[in-house]
């Protein structure tokens, strides 16, 4: 009964727009301070706190002091997860059919982020389809698997398929994410754990403290972009 008393109380938080809109606010890890949180969610600066306190004292924030200022971030992953995973859900059909969802991603977030343990945003959808285009990737049935030509070339970037396999039981050496449907699926399993650590040793990705939007450089949005574009296999 205590899991059911706290899925009701955090139900209850959570079922008023404007606290739910707060926590969509702090998706992205970024600290913000009541008075933006307020602007965002079209509250007056004591309204806002109130509300603040309430998912304060029920764990789901956590209050920062900068000098005068107070900031709130998201109190854990899984209170991310949680609004993630409530977030995409859709509950009317029509909307479903439709394939439309009426939250945004927030701006930080959509280009590249991490996704539980591996990259996920634009970048990560666009690379999952060259790698199905280019022939590394291949459907069979509801498997997804590394072709004969995808080992060699991911064995090239210094991806080996088969020191990946003893890891296949947390989840398949590939299969493919969906997060937040309207990115398209991305790359899961073991493979995309392996490529998401290769960018980040690379330098490519870089992680920030606290959320999961991630920071792409440069050359690693050129490097990643390189990756099985097929005019690239076409002159090599």
């Amino acid at each position: 009964m205590k899991a059911v008393s706290s899925i009701s109380r955090i139900a209850s938080l959570m079922a008023d727009p404007k606290r739910s809109a707060m926590l969509w606010a702090l998706i992205d890890g970024t600290p913000r301070p009541t008075a933006e949180l307020a602007m965002m969610t079209g509250l007056t600066c004591s309204s806002a706190c109130a509300h603040l306190s309430l998912l304060s004292t029920a764990g789901l924030l956590r209050p920062e002091s900068r000098g005068r200022k107070r900031y709130f971030r998201l109190a854990t992953p899984e209170v991310g997860a949680a609004v993630e995973a409530l977030a995409n859900l859709v509950v009317d059909p029509e909307q479903s059919r439709r394939g439309t969802f009426p939250l945004q991603i927030p701006l930080a977030m959509r280009r590249a982020r991490l996704c539980t343990d591996h990259l996920g945003g634009e970048i990560a959808a666009e690379l999952y389809q060259r790698l199905v285009d280019a022939g590394w990737l291949e459907r069979h049935g509801e498997q997804l698997l590394v072709t004969p030509l995808g080992r060699v070339e991911l064995e090239s970037i210094g991806v080996f398929i088969d020191a990946l396999a003893p890891q296949h039981s947390r989840g398949g050496v590939v299969c493919h994410c969906s997060e937040w449907s309207d990115q398209g699926p991305h790359l899961g399993g073991v493979l995309g754990r392996a490529l998401f650590k290769l960018f980040v040793q690379s330098g490519w990705v870089r992680e920030q403290e606290g959320g999961r939007a991630l920071q792409t450089t440069p050359l690693g949005i050129q490097q990643i972009s390189r990756i099985a574009r097929v005019d690239n296999l076409q002159v090599g």
